[in-house]
């Protein structure tokens, strides 16, 4: 089971429509086998959007051109950082950057997402488990800095895009301004209760 877990909301970029779409809420806590939990869930007119059925999971690729949740990783004070996507399909995709938009060698075998996926009585849940301690070296003194998002199709084709923060212009999740929540290293000794901020 996870711990406390922290609970944020997701805006739209303004420029984007939305409208089958009421909110996106983001749940985000550290589980007792030190992997980090994230819950999307979205609230909305599933019978207007474009959501894959669940399949057996696998590794995909440009998953943001359709219906998709994502999460950006990093630690407080440095440019790396770790992009994960998550499909209502359960195809997920893992990519490493040095800096902004500048993608580095990765070895992905060992980070292979855990993803549930279904609908729920008014909207929309994925649940995915990620290993970060397997590609960030812990450092209780330094936190993580995440940004967690959403691109949401309609039954049209257009995409709706959600984040934490949205820099101006248009969306862009690898800004560094939209790695908006910080979260401290579980403590064991204090019940894997992190620190948890909005920056």
């Amino acid at each position: 089971m996870p711990c406390i877990p922290c609970i944020v909301a997701l805006r739209r970029h303004p420029e984007t429509d939305s409208k089958a779409v009421e909110n996106i809420e983001a749940r985000v806590a550290w589980r007792e086998d030190g992997a980090l939990a994230l819950i999307y869930h979205l609230k909305g007119d599933l019978k207007r959007l474009r959501i894959p059925s669940p399949r057996p999971p696998c590794r995909g690729n440009r998953l943001w051109e359709h219906t998709c949740f994502e999460a950006f990783v990093s630690v407080k004070g440095t440019p790396a950082y770790r992009e994960f996507n998550f499909a209502p399909s359960r195809e997920w995709a893992s990519y490493a950057f040095r800096r902004y938009r500048e993608e580095a060698p990765a070895e992905d075998d060992e980070l292979v997402p855990a993803i549930i996926a279904d609908s729920t009585c008014n909207g929309f849940q994925l649940d995915a488990a990620i290993r970060v301690d397997r590609f960030l070296a812990r450092d209780p003194r330094v936190p993580l800095r995440l940004g967690l998002s959403a691109v949401v199709e309609d039954k049209h084709g257009r995409l709706g895009y959600w984040a934490l923060r949205h820099p101006p212009g248009k969306p862009d999740f690898h800004n560094a301004e939209a790695f908006a929540l910080e979260l401290g290293w579980p403590d064991p000794d204090a019940g894997h209760q992190p620190t948890v901020g909005k920056r």
